[in-house]
């Protein structure tokens, strides 16, 4: 399950966080990695130091941007060849009292984590089952959109948004041997939350953890690779993976 020579993966928000992290690990495995994000710099800066004995291609993408997801698509096509694998990983936080929502928030956080998403698995899909290609495609959704976070409620309901989009994309595409999951960790150290994590509510939530503290993104490998490879992921086909240390339990 190591080993990924000759797979082509995409993956979305790949300029920092888990997106950077996944990219990093695997080419490790050998895989060629599509790394996909609007900031380009920091995706040129991945790729020069990409690890061997894979690479990681950098690729400019707009989720929110349909033209923007079809041209970045072509271009991963043209560079590494069809996507077996899509990490459909892009997303953004959003924290305030539900009284104190705007929509320019509502608008911005499920154009991104909802309506990109969608698009971008659409796009892949299109392209898997034209091919005849057996795909796997796993979307980052979160804890937060099975259990109650404090000051999330427009986050969790995008994460919920994306777990109910996981089951019916697992089973219209199923068919064409497209397996679609969805892998939800749980409070992760990273920049996406920096500034929620040295919140008076962030601080707070800590204290609500199991052991009390984040997670790292190394701590979701083993769980991803189980989701992707050919043999292990064959009836794992609609399942929604939480990773979050308990944290779902109470």
């Amino acid at each position: 399950m190591s080993d990924l020579t000759g797979k082509s993966i995409l993956i979305t928000g790949a300029s920092s966080g888990i997106g950077h992290h996944f990219a990093r690990m695997l080419a490790t495995r050998g895989a060629t990695v599509v790394a996909a994000a609007r900031r380009v710099e920091a995706l040129k800066a991945l790729a020069e130091k990409a690890p061997g004995p894979g690479h990681i291609i950098p690729v400019a993408m707009d989720v929110t941007s349909t033209a923007s997801i079809e041209q970045a698509i072509n271009a991963a096509d043209a560079q590494a060849g069809p996507i077996d694998i899509l990490i459909n990983n892009a997303g953004i936080a959003h924290s305030a009292r539900a009284v104190d929502i705007s929509e320019a928030d509502f608008d911005r956080v499920f154009d991104t984590n909802v309506r990109g998403a969608l698009f971008v698995a659409r796009e892949v899909g299109k392209r898997m089952i034209e091919r005849k290609v057996a795909g796997r495609i796993v979307n980052i959704a979160s804890v937060g959109g099975i259990v109650v976070m404090p000051q999330l409620t427009v986050y969790g309901m995008s994460k919920a948004a994306l777990i109910f989009m996981t089951k019916c994309l697992a089973r219209e595409w199923a068919r064409y041997d497209i397996n679609v999951t969805a892998l939800c960790p749980g409070y992760l150290s990273t920049e996406l939350n920096a500034e929620y994590r040295a919140s008076e509510a962030g601080q707070k939530m800590m204290g609500s953890l199991p052991r009390q503290r984040p997670g790292e993104a190394a701590d979701l490998d083993a769980a991803l690779m189980l989701l992707i490879g050919d043999t292990e992921s064959r009836l794992l086909n609609g399942a929604i993976l939480t990773a979050d240390d308990g944290f779902h339990l109470g």
